[in-house]
């Protein structure tokens, strides 16, 4: 051990040496006459919840204490104030998102807050019969989910990147990056340069872009970027549940223009999280409260039109089901009742896919939307930019420990493999779902709800799908 200990110091001491040696060689010239403001080992460029999760999962690594770490989010700093009513944006938080913020001691701010467990969750499609439920046993007896806001998620981790005692950690507010200077892919030990609207300038050793779906770090990388927009938008909004529950499941309801989900917030509030056409949505949006509330039943309590042809097969395989010793299907349960919704909480965003093919460049790094876009109809999207986090955090602290640069191209390609077949087939399933569910034509309506209906069926496939979107 003693041995280890001191090796894993030369190598600290060599790196370090090394890298304030070839800092010092950099003439400023090379930076042009802007003001420069430093040198950084690591750059994050966009402070949403996936950007700032890493800084703090940076910040509080014992490995990264001598590193300089930066964090520019382009909006001003806002004094948090959890209000009475609950924030319209919300997100469906898994197990290893869970395991992850406990890690860096966030969690234990977010349920000082508030959160809501899911423990039970219903799927059906509104052209047939077909269901599938989750629950605790489903996913080894944790909760299925929890939902947070977003506000309170990321005030739960700037709240830890406060308590910090890591001097070497900075946060710029109001950074507007005027552009990027990669370097290119043959430079040995490679920097990136930041530049600002107001004149100012940083380096670093790392660049990690975490600024969205509208990267302008990827764009910089010059990778291609493949995307699609669903000509849907996603209309949200907190509700008022017509009777007091325990309210602990998540519904979501297949209808033929898109998927609606209620999230549980608390025994009288759900978020909603409806995906429609655009026009539609506009309209949703414009229609006075008590017929907004109206349409939103009809959504989740309406019978559509059935195909007797798709009925007789469901009947059928059910039958089979039943002689193999199959349950058939699961208890259907009714969902909530709407009765109100929360004043000025409906609003709207649009809908896309988007992967980037490449997560890294020379000395360059993508996080969560910056790398992939997802529909929001399975609640994967910021679950799979956590995942990011944990990964790039793991790899930088193993090319660390063993005395490799922070940007040891070795080191990111790992990680751009790993993250990329975990969440490559991930988008893939989320976007079959979505062209699936789009088509009411019989044979189609037949195909999903066979198949739904086969996989509530079988429980290890149940819980293998539970155990991949909890990753």
């Amino acid at each position: 051990m003693l041995l280890t200990r001191n090796i894993y110091q030369i190598f600290r001491t060599h790196r370090i040496i090394s890298k304030n040696f070839n800092y010092n060689l950099r003439p400023l010239s090379s930076i042009s006459d802007a003001k420069y403001k430093g040198n950084y080992d690591i750059i994050i460029a966009g402070g949403g919840m996936v950007g700032c999760t890493l800084a703090c999962a940076l910040a509080k690594n014992s490995l990264f204490s001598t590193f300089k770490i930066l964090l520019l989010e382009s909006s001003p700093y806002k004094q948090f104030e959890l209000r009475k009513e609950y924030s319209n944006r919300v997100v469906a938080l898994s197990q290893n998102t869970k395991s992850l913020m406990s890690s860096l001691n966030v969690w234990k701010h977010i349920e000082d807050m508030r959160l809501q467990p899911v423990k039970h969750m219903q799927v059906w499609d509104a052209c047939s019969d077909a269901l599938i439920s989750f629950n605790s046993a489903d996913n080894y007896n944790d909760d299925v989910a929890y939902i947070v806001e977003n506000d309170v998620l990321l005030h739960a981790v700037n709240t830890e990147l406060n308590n910090t005692d890591n001097k070497n950690f900075n946060i710029v507010y109001e950074a507007k990056i005027a552009d990027y200077t990669l370097p290119n892919s043959e430079e040995v030990n490679p920097k990136s340069l930041v530049k600002m609207n107001n004149g100012d300038t940083y380096s670093c050793q790392l660049l990690i872009g975490a600024d969205g779906a509208n990267s302008a770090v990827r764009r910089a990388m010059g990778v291609q970027y493949l995307s699609w927009n669903y000509d849907q938008m996603g209309v949200v909004a907190t509700l008022y549940l017509a009777e007091e529950t325990d309210n602990t499941t998540a519904w979501q309801r297949w209808l033929p223009s898109g998927p609606i989900a209620i999230l549980p917030l608390d025994s009288q509030r759900s978020s909603l999280v409806w995906s429609t056409w655009e026009d539609n949505a506009k309209r949703l949006l414009k229609l006075p409260e008590e017929q907004f509330v109206d349409e939103l039943n009809d959504a989740l309590w309406k019978q559509y039109p059935r195909s007797g042809a798709v009925e007789g097969c469901m009947s059928w395989v059910s039958s089979c089901l039943r002689r193999a010793g199959l349950p058939d299907g699961a208890a259907r349960q009714l969902p909530p009742s709407v009765q109100g919704v929360a004043s000025s909480s409906r609003a709207a965003f649009p809908l896309a896919f988007g992967h980037s093919t490449r997560y890294i460049a020379n000395g360059v790094a993508l996080v969560g939307d910056a790398a992939h876009r997802v529909h929001p109809l399975a609640g994967q999207g910021v679950n799979l930019g956590f995942g990011d986090v944990k990964e790039l955090t793991e790899l930088l602290a193993d090319a660390t420990y063993g005395g490799f640069d922070i940007n040891d191209p070795s080191y990111l390609q790992r990680y751009e493999s790993n993250r990329q077949r975990h969440n490559v087939p991930t988008q893939l399933a989320i976007e079959a779902l979505h062209r699936l569910y789009t088509v009411d034509l019989p044979p189609v309506v037949l195909l999903r709800s066979v198949g739904l209906q086969l996989t509530n069926a079988l429980h290890p496939v149940k819980k293998l799908l539970m155990s991949h979107a909890a990753t």
